[in-house]
């Protein structure tokens, strides 16, 4: 199918001709920014994988595509994930360089064979008994900030609830210490616009400061930990497999995994449930079939994930001249893989673009990569969105979105999730009695 050419010497490095449509990609704004899946829908049928002039990246639509990407780490390397998509400014440099931040490879970005080596020794924490026994701790917590907002009628659910708690939760599987958790809080949201966003020059300075004392922060962390010998959490047993394998940990890693760890852990489960409460209340039939048979909420977390993931885009740079879809991508090219678009894929999900909660292959969705690279926490979050969407389907039935809202999200490549949801509900109608006003 031939595609309308952008104007004339537009071409990409390999020196073909760039297409009107991969010219006008913008993702930092307009439909992508909308819904990143639908506004790639022309390209997943007439030009799968197409070269942005505006990121200098080719970004890569089809689900097939991608999953051979992160099939193939010896020929797509990680190492460019954790970039900064914008180049940063040299006051901001200056100003990360005053707090010696020092970057280095983490669990996402390594290439192998150490990437393997250091995951299966940091691994125990994540495996599924372990994460188990912190249900009912996630629980107790969901439920008391529900106790907040149960009586008012009227509540902001990422504010009031989702931006705390996988906070909370996160910092206690890390092991961060109780006193600490407020001020992690604050600075883990700094890391996504730092990293996967446009920020101008004033904003890149404001970021980098938070950055640089969040880096700061971090390492002190680890310090305090290492001098707490009872201390337990993914970044104990981090210490702890350092001791044992100093050739493989150093003290700058400790520092990446928990400045890393914190943003992985808290902000992809928040943007994630917030995306599923949207759809499920816009789809109003799901979650009435929810709130009647909780069963069915595990199936309702694999299709809030296929269909509004948290995770919308990774990165990958091409180690050798190499082919995605038929289109030649030169050594050090850098890809886009927008897993959002995969998990729209027509010849993968039947009637991709509607909402299905007993979809038989949801769980087939890219949203936690696959492969080697397979996102560490991708049990705690699944475990996590189940017990939100339980608790609060079963304490607040007939809550239902405020009409007329309008939701924002953070604009950036990679990481999806509503800044706002508004809900309502009449606290005389509430099930529970003793939650009634």
């Amino acid at each position: 199918m031939t595609v309308d050419q952008a104007p004339r010497g537009v071409t990409s490095p390999t020196g073909c001709p760039v297409s009107r449509m991969a010219a006008g990609f913008d993702p930092f704004q307009g439909s992508y920014q909308v819904d990143p899946s639908s506004s790639l829908r022309q390209a997943r049928a007439e030009e799968p994988v197409f070269y942005s002039p505006l990121l200098d990246y080719w970004v890569v639509t089809r689900y097939e595509d991608i999953k051979q990407i992160f099939k193939n780490p010896e020929v797509f390397s990680p190492r460019i994930t954790l970039d900064q998509i914008t180049p940063i400014s040299d006051e901001a440099l200056q100003i990360l360089g005053s707090y010696e931040f020092a970057p280095g490879p983490t669990i996402v970005n390594e290439d192998e064979p150490i990437h393997t080596q250091r995951r299966r020794l940091l691994m125990e924490p994540f495996e599924a008994d372990n994460v188990a026994t912190f249900e009912p701790k996630i629980r107790q917590v969901v439920n008391a900030y529900l106790d907040r907002v149960v009586k008012t009628g009227r509540a902001d659910l990422v504010d009031d609830l989702l931006y705390e708690v996988p906070c909370i939760v996160a910092l206690i599987f890390l092991g961060v210490p109780d006193e600490d958790i407020e001020t992690c809080r604050h600075f883990g949201m700094q890391q996504t616009l730092f990293t996967w966003g446009r920020p101008d020059g004033e904003e890149q300075v404001r970021v980098a400061t938070g950055m640089g004392k969040f880096w700061r922060f971090a390492g002190g962390l680890v310090e305090k930990l290492k001098a707490d010998p009872d201390a337990k959490g993914w970044i104990p047993h981090a210490i702890e497999m350092q001791r044992r394998h100093p050739d493989l940990f150093d003290d700058n890693y400790l520092q990446n995994i928990m400045m890393s760890g914190v943003v992985a852990a808290h902000e992809t489960t928040t943007n994630a449930t917030g995306n599923a409460f949207r759809t499920l209340l816009e789809n109003r039939s799901a979650w009435k079939q929810i709130c009647a048979d909780p069963t069915l909420v595990p199936k309702a977390v694999e299709e809030c994930l296929r269909y509004s993931g948290s995770v919308v885009a990774w990165r990958r740079m091409a180690v050798t001249d190499t082919t995605v879809g038929g289109v030649d991508i030169p050594a050090d090219g850098r890809l886009l893989i927008v897993t959002a678009s995969a998990n729209r894929d027509d010849d993968i999900f039947p009637e991709p673009d509607e909402f299905d909660i007993h979809r038989g292959n949801a769980r087939r969705h890219l949203t936690f990569g696959i492969g080697s690279h397979t996102c560490l926490g991708a049990t705690l979050a699944r475990l996590e969105m189940k017990i939100f969407l339980e608790e609060t389907s079963r304490r607040l039935p007939h809550m239902s979105l405020v009409p007329g809202q309008e939701f924002t999200y953070l604009p950036n490549t990679s990481f999806r999730g509503p800044e706002h949801v508004l809900v309502e509900w009449d606290p005389q109608q509430n099930p529970v009695p003793a939650d009634r006003p």
